[in-house]
């Protein structure tokens, strides 16, 4: 059995829709502070981070505290959009996540396939910061939930993801609310 606890990034400086790759603003900084100390008892383990900015922001703090380097895991990024374009990214997630993953292009149920498979991959316990979606791809397979959007896991909040036999299951989900999805 292996323990993964997936967090979500800190809040961003930017939204989806106004920054490709924004950093953690003020309060962002501070909620990765409150998580790395909610966190650093279970550890050291291995902390793993998105490589989108906001994401590694957020693993520093408990690298630090452990010791430890972050080490970048793309698997875990947030969803890819299919424009670069920074308004209609932000049009396209708010209507995909209202449907399924059955509904979108098949790349992007490869995407979620990825998400699952880094997680199965994990061999030992360790400490994964990633983004809503992602966390909500993770939670849907381990749930047998084919739905994007199952929960709305808060800024720094910590859902953790166990893998048994190549089995995931959802062990508890983290703090919810509806903040803006960057």
């Amino acid at each position: 059995m292996t323990r993964i606890h997936l967090v979500r990034h800190g809040q961003a400086a930017a939204g989806f829709g106004a920054h490709k790759d924004p950093g953690l603003s003020a309060l962002g900084r501070r909620q990765a502070e409150a998580v790395a100390d909610l966190l650093a008892p279970l550890g050291p383990l291995p902390v793993y981070s998105s490589p989108l900015a906001r994401a590694f922001e957020t693993a520093q703090p408990l690298a630090a505290k452990w010791g430890c380097e972050v080490q970048l895991e793309p698997r875990v990024a947030e969803i890819p959009s299919p424009s670069d374009d920074l308004e209609e990214r932000a049009a396209w997630l708010g209507q995909a996540m209202q449907g399924t993953w059955q509904a979108l292009e098949p790349a992007y149920q490869q995407w979620r396939d990825g998400v699952a498979e880094c997680l199965r991959a994990a061999d030992e316990d360790c400490v994964m910061f990633s983004h809503y979606v992602a966390i909500n791809a993770a939670v849907g397979v381990a749930q047998g939930d084919e739905r994007l959007r199952i929960f709305a896991p808060d800024n720094c909040s910590v859902t953790t993801i166990e893998h048994i036999d190549g089995m995931l299951h959802a062990v508890a989900l983290g703090r919810t609310a509806e903040t803006k999805i960057n």
